[in-house]
């Protein structure tokens, strides 16, 4: 950037264009980095950064060769995204979705509802770089201490609901790659009611309407698949006098297969053919996942395996805690 130069420049139809010679030298090095660990992990592809013009385009390769070049005379894009977000119901999705959002994308959006209500968001698509470029979701104002989870990846996570009526959104991509974006719809939840509860990859949900204290939904699974949790969820209210489900939705999991791994802040997990007996020679792993700094509780409700044969091993991070 020239000195006394502003940041305003020419309007794009995707947003504004800024002179990106401020980008220094020190973006190369980022590069090296961040290609040398990919290369670690056994990826041969070749990528190119997005949002950059034909006379400054950065180039990340790999192949045999390690190869990052940036020019100075770089013209990149910032798009226009985040704001403040009023009334009952709308949507987001991500700047340039379906087609890609931004690399150096850090866009903030604030969810407020009437006072006492809540929000809930449901994912309609989902894609952003695992690992690498995440959608930080806050329930409330997007303080730390505010802070409720993480998304990442390829995979559209179940609906999520606030405690309260101001739920905020944070997306970062890094300096290389993107992916489609993510495209969501929001809205106002009263005290009685609960939300819709989402349906899992190869589910089907019966019922429905208001999702309100009293309603009931059952699941099934499309042919070929098996229902891994409970069937059938119950609008109750808590001890806070708030609408909730009682359990979390249910997962459809492929015929004669099990294991897998488990994300989300509670879950369900069973053996194959639960309730029924599970096969012989079965050999299943589960991999439960929690947000750092957190715990996990393992609570057995039903349990009967073949003594001194067959058994279940518990594994952590840290020695199991059993009782």
């Amino acid at each position: 950037m020239r000195p006394g130069e502003s940041l305003e420049g020419s309007r794009s139809a995707r947003g504004r264009c800024i002179d990106a010679n401020h980008i220094a030298n020190s973006g190369t090095e980022r590069c090296l980095a961040r290609l040398s660990r990919r290369r670690m992990k056994g990826v041969t592809t070749k990528r190119r950064t997005r949002g950059m013009t034909d006379g400054g385009m950065m180039r990340c390769f790999l192949w045999s060769l390690v190869l990052c070049s940036l020019s100075s005379r770089a013209q990149g894009f910032i798009y226009t995204c985040g704001g403040t977000l009023k009334g009952r119901n709308g949507s987001i999705e991500s700047p340039g979705f379906p087609y890609g959002y931004p690399n150096g994308a850090n866009c903030t959006w604030v969810i407020v509802g009437e006072e006492g209500s809540r929000i809930q968001l449901i994912f309609l698509s989902f894609a952003i770089e695992e690992e690498y470029d995440f959608l930080s979701l806050y329930d409330g104002h997007p303080h730390p201490a505010n802070f409720r989870t993480r998304l990442t990846g390829f995979q559209a996570p179940p609906p999520v609901t606030s405690t309260g009526n101001v739920f905020s959104l944070r997306l970062t991509s890094d300096f290389a790659v993107s992916a489609h974006g993510f495209k969501l719809n929001y809205e106002e939840l009263h005290s009685t009611s609960c939300g819709n509860p989402g349906v899992p990859p190869k589910a089907v949900l019966n019922g429905g309407g208001r999702f309100a204290v009293g309603d009931r939904v059952h699941y099934s699974c499309v042919p070929g698949y098996v229902l891994d949790g409970h069937a059938t969820l119950t609008c109750i209210t808590n001890a806070a006098n708030t609408a909730v489900w009682d359990f979390p939705a249910p997962l459809c999991r492929a015929e004669d297969t099990c294991g897998g791994t488990v994300r989300g802040g509670s879950g369900v997990v069973t053996s194959p053919g639960y309730p029924g007996n599970y096969g012989n020679q079965a050999d299943c792993t589960w991999i439960l996942l929690a947000e750092p700094g957190d715990t996990i509780s393992v609570i057995f409700t039903d349990f009967q395996t073949e003594e001194k044969y067959d058994y279940l091993e518990v594994e952590g991070s840290e020695p199991p805690t059993i009782w």
